[in-house]
């Protein structure tokens, strides 16, 4: 089978990731090291230990969630995993997913990640933006609630997630009419999301614009494998295209559906979702009928999935 590594975003973390992979993986170890030294403080036992309420703060978890999925791919490997055809992530995910492909080092990684945390979490004062996942409704419906609600203000789909299910951001007025309008066309719920800045919308363009002058510096590679970018739902087949499309995805909708849809279309049947939670793995299998998904974060999570000859395949020729 086709396979693709897909790796989580915000909000698959929770405390005591990554233990039992540290505990048992040299290359596990290795990874949360480099992490620990490149921001100059104990990610690992952020991860490991908590407290909860720090592991939250969007500064913390970005790069907390970018450590274990990565030591998480590097374990993997370790184990006998083999290179995927094809690789994406959701929103923090894609830098998760070029860390794989050999596009970025884990600790320039890590730093971009922990950079990129701050400054969306400082673009948008807490209480101006807010977020809410709409459900059982049509993208095309979603769309028409926003423009309806903007008013003026920003409002609009922020993460196309599939199976039903689209997140709208903005300011938080807009985005509470926007909720109200989608029930009226036939949303099935409307759900708020607990954040404090709404995402991948306009509002973060002061946190793309800051973003700029660190990616830049950055030294980005050709990629081992093809990795899906999530503001296009295209193939990223240089390091170059990868850096500018980074610099483009903070204020630009999460295409997830698309990126999935995409996958599909080119043949991978084999979904390995790398790193903490089971959601990607969930939407997967929801967008695309008879797909063959994983969920890996324990070292036994990795042996299960890789135990049969069809959980890899040989890199795509792109």
């Amino acid at each position: 089978m086709t396979t693709a590594y897909i790796f989580p975003g915000q909000g698959s973390q929770a405390v005591g990731m990554g233990r039992a992979l540290y505990d048992a993986s040299p290359a596990a170890r290795e990874v949360f090291g480099i992490a620990d030294e490149a921001l100059g403080f104990s990610i690992s036992q952020l991860c490991f230990e908590g407290p909860e309420d720090q592991l939250k703060l969007t500064a913390n978890t970005q790069p907390a969630i970018l450590t274990v999925s990565v030591a998480v791919y590097r374990a993997a490997r370790e184990a006998g995993a083999p290179e995927p055809s094809f690789a994406a992530g959701h929103s923090l995910g894609e830098y998760s997913a070029l860390v794989a492909a050999g596009v970025l080092d884990v600790a320039d990684a890590v730093r971009l990640v922990r950079a990129r945390g701050t400054f969306m979490q400082e673009a948008v004062p807490v209480g101006v933006g807010a977020m809410e996942v709409v459900l059982g409704l049509d993208d095309d419906k979603v769309e028409e609630a926003c423009r309806e609600a903007a008013q003026g203000e920003v409002c609009a789909p922020a993460n196309y997630n599939g199976a039903g299910q689209v997140v709208i951001a903005g300011t938080a007025a807009a985005v509470a009419r926007a909720g109200e309008i989608a029930k009226r066309l036939g949303a099935k719920r409307v759900i708020a999301i607990p954040v404090s800045a709404p995402f991948h919308t306009s509002l973060m363009q002061p946190a793309a614009d800051r973003m700029v002058e660190l990616l830049e510096a950055t030294v980005f590679r050709d990629p081992k494998f093809p990795v899906v970018a999530n503001s296009t739902a295209e193939l990223d087949y240089t390091g170059e295209k990868a850096r500018e499309l980074l610099e483009r995805q903070i204020a630009s909708p999460v295409l997830w559906e698309q990126s999935v849809i995409k996958l599909d279309a080119l043949g991978v049947k084999n979904w390995i979702e790398m790193g903490p939670g089971r959601v990607l793995a969930g939407l997967v299998r929801k967008t695309v009928k008879g797909a063959t998904c994983h969920s890996v974060e324990r070292p036994d999570e990795i042996a299960a999935a890789f135990a049969a000859p069809e959980a890899g395949s040989a890199p795509a020729t792109v």
